[in-house]
């Protein structure tokens, strides 16, 4: 298949009136997503968009989105999804990185977003939840013809040592691991309900969410923010059948009170947790009362997402991350490359359909991500005699915080900032529904008068709400090793 966006048109004509996207009490039929995704592309097409050219889209989970994101890859061009949560500096770092022509925005942000792009030459484009902006006078885009190894989808993720990197994802990446996720993984139908709670801008929503549901006519039902009570009501509600999410929000739904009018599962036929471990008591527990299986699977931004997961007609190993999809293949590998011994501990490598083109611009973070053709996650894992991986620690300082990804080399440059500051040290401490909470140590320069409540106001000022680091604390100065670096296993919470 070419352009990945002939999914929609595909299933528009398909079945034209099903609905497509539920949003409060708006619902979208196939037929008229795929027009306005065509006049978006029309529109784009008309202002000069060349084939290639990247494009933000910088929404939370509402129609625009979606009618953006299959308008801007029906036009030929490359969408930049970005979190309406960031802040002017990282907006604009995303938007400079990319060399996105255009942002589009949502209503309410656009102060921030024209801040962030101010110095990078971007247009920015504030968009209502259903993109009524659009003429609908407009003519339809015709559909541009792209190849499996074109651009389509650059996303940004960070490592410890430095800014955020874009993983360049392309069309046949996408639509290899939408197929793998959609025929066979969860295996969406035609008459499935789709739980939307996952963001759009991320790669698990957007490959397992969005586009499954896409290719398959299924219906999505968009949530902007997952608020636990409001979602176990609307899986009554709505119908739904597939609901997919991070631990948190498996945790979250657990403790949430039962409705007094609706059963507890509705219609739900499969759960799918991924982003990070489930926590076996969690997933007993969420089971017994939903009375519906719950599926884990792994994967990363930079594998399209999915890399491997229990699949639904093999037994379920609780802990594991199952086994690889069809098409690629895991292997655990010491720091040589070579692999571990069986049950042995090792780094995941990957190869495959999933892994993307590259890093955006980055040939050298590239080559040593994928030195020889596999990438390297940076996660370690054990795998048993019947072949199920079992993640058992991140070998890189990756926070995870309510299944988003907060990384400690960005909010120390942030600390650095503060003049009273000298030295500052970001981690992760366990917390007990989140996951994970961002937490700092700070050594503040002699006669400095900045308090800890100082500094979490500047950096909270500075980066999007949920990375600010809401433990920290003043010490007189950091373990460090004999070289003089910074030991971060030995820095520990005040009591």
């Amino acid at each position: 298949m070419p352009n990945i966006a002939e999914n929609l048109s595909e299933t528009a004509r398909r079945h034209p009136d099903r609905p497509a996207l539920r949003f409060l009490d708006t619902v979208v039929t196939y037929a008229q997503l795929d027009t306005v995704a065509s006049r978006v592309a029309g529109m784009l097409r008309a202002e000069g968009l060349t084939a290639g050219e990247r494009v933000g889209v910088m929404l939370p989970n509402v129609p625009a989105f979606v009618a953006l994101y299959y308008g801007i890859l029906r036009a030929g061009g490359v969408v930049v999804p970005m979190n309406p949560l960031l802040k002017a500096r990282e907006i604009e770092h995303c938007l400079a990185d990319s060399g996105a022509s255009r942002l589009f925005v949502h209503e309410g942000a656009e102060q921030e977003a024209a801040r962030g792009a101010s110095a990078t030459g971007a247009s920015v484009t504030p968009v209502d939840p259903a993109l009524t902006q659009v003429d609908e006078h407009t003519p339809a885009g015709v559909q541009t013809p792209r190849g499996d190894d074109d651009l389509a989808v650059i996303l940004y993720t960070s490592g410890t040592t430095g800014r955020p990197k874009g993983a360049a994802l392309t069309h046949g990446n996408l639509r290899r691991n939408t197929e793998c996720v959609a025929d066979r993984v969860v295996q969406v139908g035609p008459e499935d309900v789709v739980m939307g709670c996952l963001p759009l801008f991320h790669a698990f929503g957007q490959t397992c969410g969005m586009n499954a549901s896409v290719r398959q006519g299924a219906c999505l039902a968009l949530v902007p923010r997952f608020d636990p009570a409001q979602v176990l009501a609307q899986l009554d509600e709505l119908g739904v059948t597939v609901f997919q999410g991070v631990p948190t929000m498996y945790n979250a739904l657990l403790h949430q009170p039962p409705s007094a009018t609706a059963p507890e599962a509705g219609a739900l036929r499969v759960c799918v947790s991924g982003g990070a471990a489930l926590p076996t008591e969690v997933l007993h527990a969420f089971e017994s009362r939903f009375g519906c299986a719950v599926a884990e699977g792994y994967g990363l931004s930079e594998t399209s997402p999915v890399v491997t997961f229990n699949h639904l007609d093999r037994p379920r190993k609780p802990g594991s991350i199952g086994t690889p999809i069809d098409g690629v293949e895991v292997r655990l590998v010491d720091g040589d490359g070579r692999d571990v011994p069986a049950g042995e501990i090792g780094e995941i490598a990957i190869r495959g359909h999933n892994v993307m083109a590259g890093y955006w611009n980055r040939p050298d973070a590239t080559a040593e991500a994928i030195p020889d053709g596999w990438f390297r996650t940076g996660d370690l894992a054990r795998q048993d005699a019947d072949g199920y991986l079992f993640v058992v620690d991140r070998k890189k300082d990756l926070i995870l915080r309510g299944g988003y990804n907060v990384y400690p080399r960005e909010i120390e440059e942030v600390l650095y900032e503060h003049p009273d500051v000298v030295e500052a040290a970001v981690v992760g401490v366990p917390h007990d529904s989140l996951g994970e909470e961002v937490s700092a140590a700070v050594v503040l320069t002699p006669g400095a008068s900045a308090t800890a409540e100082d500094l979490r106001a500047f950096v909270k000022e500075r980066v999007a709400p949920y990375k600010y680091p809401r433990n920290l604390w003043l010490v007189p100065a950091l373990p460090k090793g004999p070289t003089g670096k910074i030991l971060k296993r030995e820095i520990r919470l005040p009591r």
